[in-house]
């Protein structure tokens, strides 16, 4: 069966079906597919396009269909061929009720079809991966709750450069992450336009309510020119963007994972239950879990580029390119979705060492900035105090002491001009913890601000909750 064969008097060549067909990956979509129909029919009932007992007839029929392909798609094995799910669903509602199953398709087209199951799959699953987000987020939320008061070395150019907390550490991730949820949430208001209605490119002659349609497939509107409607996909493209920026977000957190847990850092242990070992060397617990994130991040990097190349140039409205959208868009919610429910496992696998931790604050003269800052507050121009600092770290490396072990005396004969602006103020502000109680500032590392930063970040997570 096909959808278009009127005109047409051989019939198509078998490698051109096969090449042509998209059942084997549009399958998925055959809910949604089914959900549009029955709202259509219903629409085209209440307009009087088709009689209240063709729409009852079409229903029935349409529920047959759905339990089969459900289970078809449970068993995983597609018995059928046709050259998409569209034409299938309207070829086995035949098999049920004969040709009134062509009715179905009255002032509809599949360009406009294919728009609609694209958009109700995409809004579903925006909103799965949302929620899988904020539970990663409020695992971050009590991760960083644990930890308001562990140190350790913050890092610029992955050198060490100045003392945070674990849990600021932690909640910086979380902003990122916070971030991209707002993106997602941005990115579904474009994706929940209704599209049915626009038809093949110019619409209808039918008196069809396009705006009762869009309101009971809960769309806010219905879109506004066919031919943008069924030629354009930069509403996946977004996504595509969106589901990216997550990625890379979290191969960031992937990366310090694995350079933490290396011998050299050894701030982490994994727990065995998400760590694998090596086929030769008995001794190595690998955390592999962090390295498929950080490679996966190039796969969705590739669906988004393989998107704007399909779109790239495309003339409106639709062109048989826009069935290669499906694909990539289908993996990538997958591999996003798959990623956002491991990692909190693997997360929750992680034992934080703290003492190794706060022993590597003393590698690295992370308090020199606090030296700078003192003398500046003593009143020195900045660059004359990081000018002192840098004198004062040469001496305690000279000396193999870290600048919070020397005595005032020691800053004193070191900066005999400034000695009357030295006190003992200054050896209680070089300790890594009063180092990160006074930076009190907005977003600093303080823990009453930290513990601030956590507030509102669990405020925020509440919003989505309630949506």
């Amino acid at each position: 069966m096909k959808l278009w064969g009127g005109r047409f008097q051989d019939r198509t060549a078998d490698p051109v079906d096969r090449f042509n067909s998209s059942l084997s990956f549009d399958f998925e979509l055959y809910p949604y597919d089914i959900r549009g129909s029955r709202v259509h029919v219903k629409m085209l009932a209440r307009q009087q396009i088709i009689s209240k007992e063709e729409k009852e007839e079409i229903l029935t029929g349409l529920d047959v269909v759905e339990n089969r392909l459900a289970a078809v798609w449970k068993e995983g094995k597609i018995p059928w061929q046709a050259e998409d799910i569209h034409t299938l669903i309207e070829k086995l509602l035949a098999e049920e009720i004969g040709s009134l199953a062509g009715k179905m398709h009255t002032a509809r087209s599949r360009n406009d079809q294919v728009a609609l199951d694209i958009r109700l799959y995409l809004r579903d699953q925006i909103d799965k991966i949302q929620t899988k987000l904020v539970k990663l987020l409020e695992l971050f939320c009590k991760l960083a709750a644990r930890h308001l008061e562990t140190l350790l070395p913050g890092f610029t150019h992955l050198q060490p450069a100045q003392p945070v907390t674990l849990a600021h550490h932690l909640l910086a991730h979380t902003q990122r992450l916070s971030r991209d949820l707002e993106r997602l949430q941005d990115c579904r208001q474009r994706v929940n336009i209704c599209p049915l209605g626009a038809g093949a490119l110019a619409a209808t002659t039918f008196n069809i309510d396009r705006q009762w349609t869009a309101e009971e497939l809960g769309f806010t509107r219905p879109s506004a020119n066919s031919l943008d409607t069924v030629g354009s996909r930069d509403f996946l493209l977004e996504f595509h963007h969106c589901s990216l920026s997550i990625m890379l977000n979290l191969s960031s957190l992937a990366e310090e994972i694995i350079i933490w847990n290396s011998p050299e850092y050894n701030f982490i242990e994994l727990d065995d239950s998400v760590a694998t070992g090596s086929s030769i060397m008995p001794q190595k617990k690998n955390p592999d879990i962090a390295e498929l994130i950080r490679s996966k991040t190039g796969r969705l990097s590739g669906n988004y580029q393989q998107l704007a190349m399909v779109i790239k140039g495309l003339p409106l409205a639709y062109n048989k390119d826009l069935q290669e959208d499906k694909e990539s868009l289908f993996d990538t919610v997958t591999t996003i979705k798959e990623t956002l429910e491991v990692l909190p496992v693997f997360l929750q696998g992680i034992k934080f060492n703290r003492e190794k931790m706060r022993e590597s604050l003393s590698r690295g003269y992370l308090n020199a900035t606090e030296l700078a800052d003192y003398l500046s507050s003593q009143g020195l121009p900045f660059r004359e105090s990081h000018k002192l600092a840098g004198k004062a770290v040469n001496y305690a490396l000279s000396k193999n002491k870290g600048l919070e072990e020397m005595s005032l005396a020691e800053f004193k004969d070191l900066f005999p001009e400034k000695s009357e602006k030295l006190n003992p103020e200054l050896l209680e502000k070089l300790l890594p913890l009063k180092a990160v109680e006074n930076r009190t500032v907005l977003g600093g590392p303080a823990p009453s601000r930290v513990a601030e930063q956590l507030e509102s970040l669990k405020k925020n997570l509440d919003r989505y909750k309630k949506k």
